[in-house]
């Protein structure tokens, strides 16, 4: 009897235990399925990279950029080398942060039209052909080689000679050598032999084919001026053109077959890259800090509960104005923090619109597999600029700013 009643008492619990299992899992799956999204158009890409611990978002996401245009020209698919850029774009910055005495921002990070430049400049070799992995690691870790750069620029500066020396610059190669390896001169790719001038001009990208637009009320709308950040060292221009104009420009890409070079701030509120979306809720929230995944990473579980929004349900966003957007910029709530690739137009359960974001993060335990979505409020208050073929543009904004 007392072994029949201890059964019936075991078989009570399982149940009662499997009960409580089968509506946590349920709960579960209702939270994972918060936000489920309808692709509306999709542009062709390469592959998700991994810029890893490296502050180069800028390289690869306007190299994910040429490679989607080398795919949309009918050029095929190429994967570019990252570090050939990267390599130039210190190797210069550092002249030109010499030149001014130090008074011009100098680290890892950049802009989209580093990349256009470096390619005017310089060309363009494939990622199997220089990989700037070196120092032994399989992903660009860049914490040394950013801070010896900096080190070795400002000891260049301070140096008690009174002038500079000769070699300094050859120093400086050397330092980049040594982290990234040394620049190819003659390579062969595809079974052909290329200099990275004559392989840049076989894809037959046209540098002056591409733009950069931005929406600021502090110039003039249909004008061209210098961006405002820290890392356009290179003091580029951008066209300005009303925050309509802007997301008329966007849409008009996609729907056409192009993708967008996306500048904008993820150190957000509303960004979760878990979960893979970017929102602007309508409810205050606490801001975070970090501008790069590994930044994220370092958070404790309490800290990122606190920073983000639960995400378990839709909530309403915020509708974003024209002043909404200069006041961020002008408060340094919007930077440049990063740069990605719009990739796609979705929309949510509720046909709130999203746009498909391809990140430089990598695909590893990703709900999107290195894409997230981001929604309109959040890309007409947190984008910086954009970077796009001319022809991308609608008429009648062509027609407005010249070109």
């Amino acid at each position: 009897m007392k072994k029949k009643l201890f059964a019936v008492l075991l078989g009570v619990i399982f149940l009662f235990v499997s009960s409580i299992s089968i509506i946590a899992q349920e709960k579960d799956t209702s939270k994972a399925e918060a936000y489920k999204f309808k692709i509306i158009k999709e542009v062709p890409t390469t592959s998700v990279k991994n810029q890893y611990r490296s502050g180069t978002c800028w390289s690869f996401s306007s190299l994910s950029f040429i490679e989607s245009e080398l795919l949309r020209t009918g050029k095929g698919e190429h994967d570019l080398s990252e570090m050939f850029v990267v390599y130039h774009t210190y190797a210069d910055k550092a002249k030109k942060y010499v030149r001014f005495h130090g008074k011009l921002n100098f680290g890892g990070g950049g802009a989209f039209h580093d990349v256009i430049y470096v390619m005017k400049e310089y060309g363009m070799v494939p990622e199997e052909v220089y990989d700037g992995k070196v120092i032994g690691e399989k992903n660009h870790i860049h914490g040394e080689l950013d801070a010896v750069t900096k080190g070795y620029v400002d000891a260049v500066l301070k140096n008690k000679n009174k002038k500079l020396t000769p070699v300094w610059y050859e120093g400086f190669e050397g330092i980049l050598n040594a982290y990234l390896g040394e620049r190819p001169e003659l390579f062969t790719y595809n079974g052909k032999e290329y200099t990275p001038r004559s392989f840049s001009d076989e894809l037959g990208i046209n540098p002056d084919d591409y733009v950069e637009i931005g929406s600021y009320t502090h110039h003039p709308f249909y004008s061209k001026f210098v961006l405002e950040v820290p890392d356009n060292w290179m003091f580029d221009e951008i066209y300005n053109v009303p925050l309509d104009e802007m997301m008329e420009i966007v849409d008009n890409a996609i729907h056409n077959g192009y993708t967008i070079g996306w500048g904008a701030d993820v150190s957000e509120k509303g960004f979760s890259w878990k979960n893979g979306v970017a929102i602007v809720p309508d409810e205050e929230l606490t801001d975070l800090s970090d501008t790069e995944k590994e930044k994220w990473e370092k958070l404790t579980d309490k800290e990122k509960k606190k920073a983000l929004y639960s995400f378990e349900e839709a909530v309403n966003e915020k509708e974003i104005t024209q002043e909404m957007r200069q006041l961020e910029y002008d408060n340094y709530l919007t930077t440049d923090d990063h740069g990605m690739l719009i990739t796609g137009i979705a929309t949510d359960e509720n046909d709130n619109k999203y746009y498909k974001v391809k990140n430089s993060w990598g695909t590893k335990d990703h709900k999107y597999n290195g894409y997230f979505f981001a929604s309109d409020p959040f890309v007409k208050l947190k984008t910086i600029d954009i970077l796009i073929h001319k022809d991308a543009v609608p008429k009648h904004i062509r027609k407005k700013l010249g070109f």
